[in-house]
């Protein structure tokens, strides 16, 4: 049976940290990877999206105690795990859908890790040109997730999902938790036609991809640059 979003979610908080550290492929070097790749000056401004229980969050507090996060989830009791393990911290958490949720401005860089590829391109769509301007000029996404394996594989969960709504007899717009991921190369498609400059896969954990989006075509070349 599909559930709700934030419900699948909620029945599943004991165990969800082991689960994703010890049961998803790569994951232990993908968040590490996620939160060696955000911004690492004290006081920049993060947006977290889909935060969770903070599973990135531990790796990135290590690197830059400093840094100003604000997360958005749907789980209430998510977000409350999350706030019991930073207590010190001025975490900004708000509880909603952030393809709802109104975006401040002036974020150093975003960052999302196992979440969006539950959404279709159309709704990813017009979130990522919301996106793109609650960057700063020089800010990015990082975007940790699942992809399908090809362009066959991404239509057929979207096809299998619209099969179990009509046999569930499901009609409204609610959020309900089932895998739809969308080939890499699609995702980055979507990210550049928001007005992203560069996006490229840097990173590759089996099917987790870490996908770098610059706001900044300049900003991007001159790390090129300095990475050489």
């Amino acid at each position: 049976m599909l559930e709700r979003m934030e419900r699948f979610f909620e029945a599943r908080l004991a165990e969800y940290d082991r689960h994703m550290m010890e049961e998803i492929a790569g994951a232990r070097e993908f968040y590490a990877e996620t939160a060696a790749a955000l911004p690492m000056h004290p006081g920049c401004r993060v947006l977290d999206l889909g935060c969770g229980t903070g599973l990135e969050l531990e790796a990135y507090f290590r690197l830059n105690p400093a840094a100003q996060v604000t997360g958005i989830d749907l789980s209430p009791a998510m977000l409350g795990r999350l706030k019991e393990k930073f207590p010190e911290k001025p975490l900004r958490l708000i509880c909603g859908s952030y393809f709802e949720v109104e975006f401040s401005e002036g974020y150093d860089a975003a960052v999302s890790v196992e979440s969006l590829h539950h959404f279709p391109a159309a709704q990813k769509a017009a979130f990522y040109r919301r996106l793109y301007e609650a960057l700063s000029d020089r800010g990015y996404l990082i975007l940790t997730d699942y992809f399908a394996a090809s362009e066959d594989l991404e239509k057929a969960g979207f096809a299998a999902l619209e099969v179990k709504k009509r046999e569930e007899g499901i009609r409204d717009e609610a959020l309900y938790h089932y895998d739809t991921p969308l080939t890499a190369e699609h995702e980055m498609r979507l990210l550049q036609e928001a007005g992203f400059a560069d996006t490229a896969v840097v990173g590759t954990w089996g099917d987790t991809r870490m996908i770098r989006a610059e706001k900044s075509r300049r900003n991007f070349e001159n790390r090129n640059r300095r990475e050489i």
